[in-house]
């Protein structure tokens, strides 16, 4: 299960933030993650508990913002929301795609004492 390693490494970044920004604790996490990053949210809420006991993240709240998928299509010149990889542009129909947006997990905000 790889989002127990992505807590610990989410984990990291938040105690390295509270050395720079001196706070003492993390009351909720707002994190993005798009629905092409493989990451599955229950399994990654499971693992945020499990990995934040003993942390100034304990007991912190986890709101997961869903990002849609966008692309931008060389035959159109637009960007475009995606379904999946490699599904064609749904204005034109064309296969040259570069994503974009929707693949990454990213915090986006964190509530903190």
């Amino acid at each position: 299960m790889h989002e127990m390693s992505l807590c610990e490494s989410l984990i990291g970044v938040i105690e390295d933030q509270a050395s720079v920004h001196d706070y003492k604790r993390v009351r909720t996490v707002f994190l993005e993650i798009g629905s092409l990053a493989c990451v599955e949210p229950e399994a990654l809420r499971f693992s945020f508990d499990l990995v934040t006991r003993g942390t100034l993240a304990e007991g912190a709240a986890l709101e997961i913002i869903k990002v849609t998928p966008q692309a931008w299509c060389f035959a159109c010149g637009r960007t475009v929301t995606v379904q999946q990889r490699f599904n064609p542009c749904p204005d034109c129909g064309g296969y040259r795609l570069r994503l974009t947006g929707g693949d990454s997990l990213q915090i986006k905000q964190l509530e903190v004492d």
